[in-house]
């Protein structure tokens, strides 16, 4: 409320207007300088693709974030918002934000040159300033950059008057950041009205000579496959692009374990242990012969198999009455069947998905497994089971009854104690660290594992 509310009251504050370009720049080394993340939310490209970013930003040029589906590139764009000043001016009333100081349209000018200094001023929030435009065939000219409006023809402005263009999506931009996802698939005749607006800063809006120097941040998502093998960006447009940034799957598991944790609304409690088992897993299929790789296997593939999990377990606890629910290894066999068609196969892998899908998560218990237990001697819960002991798990049988199927064994401490879990926790930890040492032992053919009739798995 003590802002500047006219153009007077802001020259006399001693404001000064500057290009979004620099204002980007002075926050992001502000950043820097400061310490602070600039980019919230962001996992797993700290050493790769974001100073790469930054070095494009500092520059002052438009770019292009190049990768697969799934690599959280339109969440990199929208945190561009919080390198913007929380509150700009603009001239009230203006349709394309105008800064009071900068007038760029015919009436903002007229009503500078009328008001003076009694010019009203907003200030518009920064995530105002922030347009995304998904590229869609459909998309014409006049959706970015303008076209005649009718209504104000038939108001009684001539044709030719400049008053009658109504504004697209870039000139609305003005002062802003323009993101277009999916760039290569605009028409490449669609793709020519923005060849101005990234080198002259400019539109041209059908046979008008108006000419409005626009200050605008242009940036875009592409697949590789697109953008470099059908050749479907024009070869002006990428000129224009003062960077490309190559994006890409996190690299480590812990980065893959701390995205889903971020992105994933779990139902019910899933443990450490099981989310980095689903990180695995999508490790591994990116890995696999038998996955289209060029198609990529989404983050958001591994974020549904952990809220699918967190269901199976949610489920179980209405079936049994166990509270709370928490998940266990027999939840990750519901993953295979309901997300298998998410990811696109290899052409001769038809009937084999659910085979594939089925062995690698397999591999990727194991590999957690053995990540979690190294050093731990496990033949004591092996002998117990192989002596008459059997344990049953499913997802009508609660975590109490899979504990009480076993006795007293020391070494059951200790592999709760490896997976963080105490002695008080509730039974449904306790019985989800139990049962991955379990499957561990059946993997590696230390004791067996039989499927009963009435859908029960018996690890004896």
């Amino acid at each position: 409320m003590n802002l500047p509310r006219t153009a007077g009251d802001l020259r006399a504050a001693g404001h000064l207007p500057r290009g979004v370009k620099t204002e980007i720049r002075e926050n992001l080394l502000a950043a820097l300088r400061e310490g602070r993340n600039p980019w919230p939310g962001i996992v797993g490209f700290d050493r790769t693709v974001l100073p790469q970013l930054e070095r494009a930003l500092l520059a002052g040029h438009d770019f292009v974030l190049l990768g697969e589906r799934g690599q959280g590139k339109t969440r990199l764009l929208r945190t561009l918002v919080g390198l913007l000043d929380e509150w700009t001016p603009v001239i009230a009333g203006s349709e394309l934000g105008e800064h009071p100081l900068e007038p760029i349209t015919p009436e903002s000018r007229r009503r500078a040159a009328e008001l003076g200094d009694d010019l009203p001023v907003e200030w518009r929030h920064r995530d105002e300033r922030y347009t995304e435009k998904l590229a869609t065939p459909d998309t014409s000219v006049g959706d970015l950059v303008g076209d005649v409006d009718p209504v104000k023809v038939a108001e009684g402005r001539s044709l030719g008057d400049p008053e009658t263009i109504h504004y697209g999506l870039l000139p609305r931009a003005h002062r802003g950041v323009v993101a277009v996802n999916e760039l290569p698939d605009l028409a490449e005749r669609i793709q020519v009205s923005l060849l101005n607006v990234m080198e002259e800063r400019d539109v041209q809006i059908r046979g008008y000579t108006l000419r409005l120097p626009l200050d605008v941040l242009l940036v875009a998502t592409a697949n590789p496959e697109d953008y470099t093998n059908r050749g479907r960006i024009i070869t002006p447009l990428k000129d224009r692009f003062g960077a490309e940034v190559r994006t890409h799957y996190p690299l480590e598991v812990a980065a893959e374990v701390d995205l889903v944790k971020q992105e994933a609304a779990l139902v019910a409690e899933v443990g450490d242990h099981l989310v980095e088992v689903v990180a695995r897993f999508v490790r591994h299929l990116r890995e696999s012969s038998a996955v289209d790789q060029r198609s990529g296997v989404s983050a958001r593939f591994a974020v549904a198999a952990a809220e699918t999990v967190a269901a199976s377990a949610l489920r179980r606890s209405a079936l049994t009455g166990e509270h709370p629910p928490v998940a266990r290894p027999i939840d990750l066999e519901s993953v295979p069947e309901v997300l298998r068609g998410k990811i696109e196969f290899e052409a001769g892998e038809e009937g084999r998905e659910i085979e594939v899908l089925t062995h690698l998560l397999r591999r990727a218990v194991a590999d957690t497994a053995r990540a979690r237990f190294r050093g731990l001697n496990l033949r004591e819960l092996a002998e117990a089971v192989t002596a008459g002991h059997p344990v049953a798990t499913g997802e009508r049988v609660p975590a109490a009854d899979l504990l009480a199927a076993l006795p007293e064994l020391p070494v059951l401490h200790d592999v709760a104690a490896r997976l963080g879990v105490g002695p008080k926790d509730p039974a449904g930890r306790i019985a989800s660290a139990v049962e991955l040492a379990l499957e561990s032992l059946y993997l590696t053919r230390d004791i067996g594992k039989d499927s009963a009739d009435d859908d029960r798995a018996v690890y004896g």
